[in-house]
């Protein structure tokens, strides 16, 4: 009897991903796409693709974006009808912010069974919205022939709308089956047609390099600034280096190299006096800021011309004025005036000193003091995931030059979501350590991504957890000031009191409360496997800190 339309279809998709260099899939459990699951269990046991078994969509889409993310080719994610689908969606949102290539693969209903109100169906028709580049339903598979060459086009088409064009990101497949949903007991695999793809093993459809001739901006002031998101820090440095523009990022000192890295740029740009005194002609900015005021501020300068280089998704110009969009910099017209960036050198000196100094005088422990101790403690091409909230602050403002460490940060739409899963995934794929720095509640919000199954690969990494018991970031912002202190607790601070350890327990993965900082540098030596190492942190300290921080930085910098 020849193979069932439901099985013919799944095994030539997950032939033609395989096809399109797709290496890594993340499937959920579930009825509707066991044509799919089946085929991708047997392609990963031919060693045609690593496959990942998650039973929270949720954390798989984002397990998922953390593997696309640091290998930067598309990763397939595969789930069953229903909330199923609905739960991929905040990972295809940080995906499209991000411009990271994602195949979101759901299962459905066909549609007789939609329109007679059957069980788990909702409406998956562009489900995702504007957030997807490409979106299709493919056609339910029939006993006959003409198919083949279909499934693999659109297979081709959604892989080319994900990477080949010039900003990566999500797209939205959706697959609808007829039962039976297994492959037939008397499947003899003949089909109406072959169902074989090229014979050379290439793609059905070819695709051109959308990448080969870049667009470049072309710098040309004196007095310039370059600004380093999560897109090409290192290759910032360099072209500063060359060029003698100063150099600041949103990671602070991380991945930052170069006599022209400014390490506590982030401190540096809220001092009035100096950057009333240093504003540059131009900025060149790298991918979009999303964390500090400041930056914002000097972006938002009418009279600052902004170039931008591979902008990730909408364009960062808070005041209009972008001057230059590319996918590249070129050289600069002007020569920089070395006297400029002299002038920041010696501020960053001065302003890393007094944050050090200080630091060095704090009781243990605080958020910035974990952030220097985990920083200065990471082994050589580590990879450091960091949270969002105040972790990612906690780094940059701690300033320390490390530019053999990779960080990668879910700063598309920077928030709290999957934030465990797109570690786990990061470290799946990074040749070295891999270590996080979550705060407690992005910790809590996505707790379910530690669940492994025994069959799942466990990966190396050390995830370090602030726990302030809270929203500790509130304490920072407007809603922390004193005169906010009634309802500051109850709806900003939320304390939880949740015990990491016994979740941790509940998982089966190593939990240590590193209580002292001796415990703490022995708690991050390198090890294998998954592990959480939490320090818990009075919030209420976190206001005066930061306030006696910038006093400092600004009493340093004007005495230069």
């Amino acid at each position: 009897m020849p193979v069932n339309p439901s099985t013919a279809q799944a095994r030539v998709i997950v032939d033609e991903l395989v096809r399109n260099t797709v290496s890594h899939v993340v499937l959920c459990p579930g009825s509707r796409n066991a044509p799919l699951s089946i085929a991708l269990y047997d392609a990963a046991a031919a060693g045609k693709l690593q496959l990942h078994v998650r039973i929270d969509e949720r954390g798989a889409a984002f397990l998922a974006l953390g593997i696309a993310a640091r290998t930067g080719r598309p990763v397939a994610v595969l789930c069953t009808s229903g909330t199923a689908a609905a739960n991929f969606h905040p990972a295809v949102l940080e995906a499209d912010r991000a411009g990271v290539p994602l195949i979101v693969m759901t299962a459905d209903r066909p549609p007789e069974l939609r329109a007679a109100g059957a069980s788990q169906v909702i409406d998956q028709h562009q489900l995702y919205g504007d957030a997807v580049r490409y979106f299709d339903e493919l056609a339910v598979a029939e006993r006959r022939a003409g198919q083949n060459s279909y499934w693999r086009s659109q297979i081709c088409r959604a892989w080319n709308a994900a990477y080949g064009e010039w900003r990566c990101g999500p797209v939205h497949l959706n697959i609808p089956f007829r039962e039976p949903l297994v492959p037939d007991l008397d499947d003899d695999d003949e089909w109406y047609e072959s169902l074989d793809g090229r014979a050379d093993g290439s793609r059905w459809t070819e695709l051109p390099d959308f990448g080969a001739l870049p667009s470049f901006v072309v710098p040309s002031a004196r007095h310039g600034l370059v600004i380093a998101c999560d897109t090409g820090v290192q290759a910032a440095s360099e072209w500063a280096e060359q060029h003698g523009w100063p150099v600041v990022s949103e990671t602070g000192g991380l991945g930052l190299s170069g006599g022209t890295a400014i390490s506590s740029g982030a401190w540096l740009l809220g001092v009035e006096e100096f950057i009333g005194k240093h504003k540059p002609e131009q900025v060149l900015c790298l991918g979009r800021p999303t964390v500090f005021r400041q930056i914002q501020n000097v972006l938002s300068d009418a009279s600052v011309e902004v170039l931008l280089v591979r902008p990730d998704s909408d364009w960062p110009a808070p005041a209009h004025n972008v001057r230059q969009v590319g996918q590249w910099f070129d050289e600069p017209t002007k020569p920089a005036d070395p006297e400029w960036l002299a002038s920041w050198r010696r501020a960053d000196a001065a302003a890393s000193s007094a944050v050090a100094e200080l630091l060095a005088g704090e009781a243990w422990p605080s958020g910035l003091r974990v952030a220097t101790e985990l920083v200065d403690a990471l082994p050589p091409d580590s990879l450091l995931v960091v949270g969002s909230s105040n972790p990612t602050r906690d780094v940059a403002l701690a300033g320390r030059l490390r530019p053999d460490v990779l960080v990668h940060r879910n700063r598309g739409v920077a928030g709290i979501d999957g934030t465990v899963s797109t570690a786990i995934g990061a470290a799946y794929v990074h040749r070295g350590p891999s270590y996080a720095l979550l705060g407690d509640l992005t910790f809590l919000h996505d707790a379910s991504g530690l669940l492994t199954g025994p069959a799942e690969q466990r990966p190396d990494l050390t995830i370090v957890i602030l726990n302030d018991d809270g929203g500790g970031i509130f304490s920072l912002l407007e809603q922390g000031a004193p005169e906010h202190a009634a309802s500051f607790e109850r709806v900003f601070g939320t304390p939880h009191g949740a015990d990491l350890g016994a979740l941790c327990a509940g998982y089966r993965v190593p939990h240590v409360v590193a209580e002292t900082l001796t415990e703490f540098r022995a708690a991050l030596a390198p090890a294998p496997g998954l592990r959480v190492v939490e320090v818990r942190v009075d919030r209420s300290r976190h206001r005066d800190l930061h306030a006696r921080l910038r006093a400092a930085v600004s009493s340093a910098v004007s005495a230069v």
